[in-house]
């Protein structure tokens, strides 16, 4: 049997390399090798890109073909070691399954029981700290059918935080939010992160910007940026411009609202450079292919 032995602690805690994972034809997860610590870090990436397949793996719901992997100091890949993440892990997935019947605090209750929460007390106590934490008090014995899709996100988040995770993994968890909601969650994923670690994926580049000390973007299965915000903003510098109309050779181009154009790409002689944002720099990387210059 294989025995696993908590490393003690460091600055990482997660260690992941060599992932790969396939369904079927397709390679979700090709040789993804990466780490991070404490705070928040952000994870991009487009659809399919296999953001939800590494969130599902670090939170133990799936098992690669290959590769290795710690996670705050024990191996996921064996038995104890699985049980030991899964006592330390907060997890909010992009479909939360939510039984519509169920009263907000009798779902996160549900939870903390799996979480092996058995005193009744002390439990109950833990399900009204966190629905307090996310701002469901007066909703707590409001049925999740009737709570809007905002609440129901926030039901979900207060049961990925009982017991107080030492990780805590994000998938998508600002969908669907107004900006108003967006930045209370914001405000709180500030504050988890200075406790703990989180493991933000976001199509919101902004979300990025605003929370994260590092940022992972995965594109056809592969890590293709490690790193802090401001080195991925710089992966597009000099390859900002703006520019009266739209330029048929661009990666990108929009109108702005002042009604000039935006484009990224290779600039022509003479154009008017801009400053590169988190969104530049991911449109640049996420648009030429991987191991290669565009072509």
């Amino acid at each position: 049997m294989s025995i696993d032995t908590a490393e003690p602690a460091t600055g990482l805690a997660v260690r992941a390399s060599g992932l790969t994972l396939r369904y079927g034809r397709k390679t979700a997860l090709d040789d993804v090798s990466l780490t991070f610590g404490a705070g928040v870090t952000g994870l991009l990436g487009p659809n399919g890109a296999g953001k939800t397949t590494l969130l599902r793996i670090l939170a133990t719901a799936a098992t690669p073909d290959a590769g290795t992997l710690r996670v705050l100091g024990h191996d996921p890949l064996t038995g104890p070691g699985r049980l030991a993440v899964r006592r330390r892990l907060g997890y909010l997935p992009q479909d939360p399954g939510f039984h519509t019947g169920f009263t907000a605090f009798e779902f996160v209750d549900y939870v903390a029981i799996l979480k092996e929460l058995t005193d009744r007390r002390a439990r109950h106590a833990e399900v009204r700290r966190v629905l307090g934490d996310v701002g469901l008090d007066e909703h707590r014995r409001s049925r999740i059918r009737t709570l809007s899709g905002g609440m129901r996100q926030r039901v979900a988040l207060a049961a990925a935080l009982v017991g107080d995770p030492g990780l805590l993994i994000l998938d998508e968890p600002t969908v669907g939010l107004d900006p108003q909601q967006r930045m209370r969650f914001r405000e709180l994923f500030a504050e988890l992160g200075e406790r703990r670690v989180v493991l933000l994926s976001t199509h919101q580049t902004e979300d990025v910007m605003s929370l994260c000390r590092e940022v992972v973007v995965i594109d056809r299965g592969r890590v293709r940026f490690a790193g802090p915000p401001a080195g991925l903003a710089a992966l597009a510098a000099g390859r900002v411009w703006t520019g009266a109309g739209r330029e048929a050779g661009a990666l990108a181009s929009w109108r702005t609202g002042n009604g000039s154009y935006r484009h990224i790409g290779d600039p022509p002689a003479g154009a008017e450079l801009l400053d590169p944002t988190i969104e530049d720099g991911y449109l640049t990387l996420v648009d030429t292919p991987a191991g290669g210059d565009r072509g």
